[in-house]
């Protein structure tokens, strides 16, 4: 596949992301599974378009994103700082989903870094987008949005917020805080996952150990992420699974 076409497949695929915006209060999610064996160890638009849940086909549109921020440092990079991503092991089950929640929001920047300036714990959340059958899934879509740490969603900009495309491994990496407490839940991470042509993955992640993840009626365990310190913060992994 040449450059030109690469490009053009993404940008049609940024396209669906902007059928988002209607349905984004009214969704409930069902959570991925995370596919780290505990014996295995640990491993997004400006202006770009995200995915929708209310839409599984592509877009054939060109549109490319006004002001995207790509970000400066590559996912294997990031593999310098963390243990190798779990490996699939269980070659039947995908990921399953969770609900959307009220603040999802289309258009979030393309960029690993959505930490920026922001306080908080840092996270180092990494891993991988793989098939059924264990094979890495390249130039899939991983959108996410978060809370800060004092537990507020930003609905006004995209601070918190952002998307990017895996590598040819499959790899993703995100640079984040770990999200504080928002009323009535357990802290969590919201993702969409798409693989090229596929359809939406729309999940949340959970931390290990969290005393409010027994009470929380939308958490579940298979969605915690594997977690482990660092010198300045956490690294986290999770290894999401796709039909294909």
């Amino acid at each position: 596949m040449t450059d030109s076409t690469d490009h053009l497949e993404l940008s049609r695929r940024r396209v669906v992301l902007t059928g988002l915006g209607a349905a984004a209060a009214a969704l409930l999610a069902a959570c991925g599974r995370n596919r780290s064996a505990d014996t295995t160890g640990a491993a997004a638009q400006a202006a770009a378009p995200t995915t929708s849940p209310s839409t599984t086909a592509r877009a054939t549109a060109t549109t490319a994103p006004a002001a995207a921020t790509t970000a400066t440092s590559a996912p294997a990079a990031a593999a310098t700082t963390l243990a190798a991503t779990p490996a699939c092991v269980d070659d039947d089950d995908v990921t399953p989903e969770q609900t959307e929640g009220p603040y999802f929001k289309p258009n979030s920047p393309e960029r690993t870094d959505i930490r920026g300036g922001a306080a908080g714990t840092k996270l180092l959340l990494t891993g991988t987008v793989v098939t059924t059958s264990c094979r890495p899934v390249a130039k899939a879509l991983v959108d996410v949005w978060q809370a800060d740490t004092g537990g507020n969603y930003d609905n006004s900009g995209f601070g918190f917020r952002g998307h990017q495309f895996t590598d040819a491994q499959g790899r993703y990496h995100i640079e984040t805080v770990i999200p504080g407490l928002y009323p009535g839940r357990t802290r969590h991470i919201h993702v969409k996952v798409q693989a090229p042509g596929g359809k939406i993955l729309t999940t949340q992640l959970y931390f290990p150990g969290e005393p409010r993840n027994a009470s929380d009626g939308i958490y579940r365990k298979e969605c915690e992420v594997t977690i482990a310190d660092a010198v300045d913060g956490k690294n986290a992994a999770f290894t999401f699974v796709l039909n294909g």
